[in-house]
């Protein structure tokens, strides 16, 4: 058995049921589980196979990302799209991202799921669906063992396209597949990989693209095969009004309709986005317990809109938070994005938007909750110890943390994390990765993005 104690903890914010928040506390855990929480810790557990001072720190449970799109992270800040919105934005990037193969899904996971754990991310959710002619079958396989390398926990998607630009769809032939190979592929990545024990490091989410990227078939299909597997469902929806506008012209309904006639809505379904829902819909989406993944700075970036966070919370769809893809952010930081959501909702909606720890809450229970666990998301027994912490003695920090639980939100943290824990296990120390050499990796990285743009 492996125990750790965390001791001495300034604050502990734990995002529990109860919204516990305890001073100069303590975390011990077993095997990656947490068996003791509160104040002043018993002398029984001095013993710890591994003892942490926690001195000045506030603990905060593993922030958990709910849709990103690792292998953009090379494609970011490019020029030619800096004003372009999502159609026109996709169609462009598709003629790099045709080039993606093995060594850029490699490093591009190395790079953007270190990242996100270098800001406070334990559990990441990608949504890759590109998979070029050239790229062989195993690019999902290759961000397991990224994750793997880097001690996250990961939450991977079969994604998918089968409509191209002949088909009236967005991407270039060379990037979709027939529905046969996707489905095949589907199980067997579900078969190998999906776990869903508690403190599971790996799971598989079937999430085709878009409704202007995949068919009604291929939707219907990954619905039942998804069902039938025990996984859950995702995908884009109501980003922007040209998608509207494209599923009222082709089908003759709004899109979310389009989608629950095939299957696409309950509590195993989530969209991410979730901008363009009317009161009715939002309405459903609570009714079916429907999640939404808000991606407040990719929507700002594409113009794209807000999303209605306010009468979700007040209508209680299930929320989380996420980065999106790391080309329409242009980064991989969680803490950002809560700041960035608590302000834009400030701006937009007053007395009526969501406090710092609502937003705080979002990036963890409420994450937990879209990606179907109960067993991360708050720091309480019988919870995976998944956990970062932030060093309040940082002079930036000076007077900022009267209220710990909306500092992150409020204030914002603008450096790495002192320390991220997942299962139990320390990821980052001092802001640096611990399981890999951020240096070589970073070196290679550039060397594949030169490749990737050149071609």
């Amino acid at each position: 058995m492996n125990t750790v104690l965390i001791k001495n903890i300034k604050y502990i914010v734990t995002c529990d049921d109860a919204d516990n928040l305890y001073m100069n506390g303590y975390i011990y855990a077993e095997d990656g589980v947490i068996k003791e929480i509160g104040e002043k810790e018993d002398s029984l557990y001095m013993n710890a196979d591994e003892v942490i001072d926690g001195s000045g720190m506030i603990a905060y449970p593993g922030l958990i990302n709910t849709h990103h799109h690792l292998y953009q992270y090379f494609t970011r800040n490019l020029p030619q799209v800096q004003n372009m919105e999502l159609f026109d934005w996709l169609k462009t990037l598709y003629e790099i991202w045709k080039n993606v193969g093995s060594d850029v899904m490699e490093y591009s996971s190395l790079l953007g799921m270190g990242e996100l754990m270098k800001y406070g991310c334990t559990t990441c959710f990608d949504h890759h669906y590109v998979f070029p002619d050239k790229s062989g079958d195993e690019l999902i396989d290759t961000q397991f063992e990224a994750a793997s390398h880097l001690g996250i926990r990961m939450h991977a998607s079969r994604g998918s396209m089968d409509l191209s630009k002949k088909d009236g769809g967005l991407p270039p032939d060379t990037v979709v597949q027939s529905i046969d190979s996707i489905l095949k592929d589907s199980r067997r990545l579900v078969e190998k990989y999906h776990d869903s024990n508690k403190g599971s490091m790996r799971q598989i989410a079937l999430a085709p693209c878009s409704p202007f990227s995949v068919s009604s078939d291929l939707l219907k299909e990954s619905a039942i095969l998804a069902r039938s597997l025990g996984v859950r469902l995702h995908t884009h929806l109501a980003e922007t009004l040209d998608e509207e506008k494209y599923t009222l012209d082709r089908f003759g309904v709004r899109p979310l309709e389009y989608m629950a006639n095939l299957g696409w809505i309950g509590d195993d379904v989530w969209f991410a986005h979730g901008i363009h829902f009317n009161k009715e819909e939002l309405e459903l989406l609570a009714e079916t317990k429907t999640g939404v993944a808000h991606c407040p700075i990719s929507n700002m970036k594409l113009s794209s809109g807000i999303a209605r966070i306010p009468e979700m919370l007040e209508l209680r769809v299930p929320v989380g938070l996420a980065v999106d893809g790391s080309a329409s952010n242009d980064a991989s930081n969680l803490l950002e994005e809560i700041r960035v959501s608590y302000l834009l909702h400030r701006l937009n909606s007053s007395s009526s938007a969501p406090s710092g720890y609502d937003i705080l809450k979002i990036a963890t229970n409420g994450s937990a909750k879209i990606l179907g666990r109960n067993d991360i998301g708050q720091l309480s027994v019988g919870k995976m110890a998944d956990l970062f912490m932030v060093d309040a003695n940082s002079p930036e920090l000076v007077g900022a943390d009267f209220d710990p639980k909306s500092m992150l939100a409020t204030v914002g943290i603008k450096k790495p994390v002192a320390l991220t824990m997942v299962k139990g296990k320390t990821a980052v120390k001092n802001g640096v990765l611990q399981q890999i050499d951020e240096e070589k990796t970073a070196a290679v990285g550039r060397e594949v993005v030169k490749k990737l743009l050149v071609q």
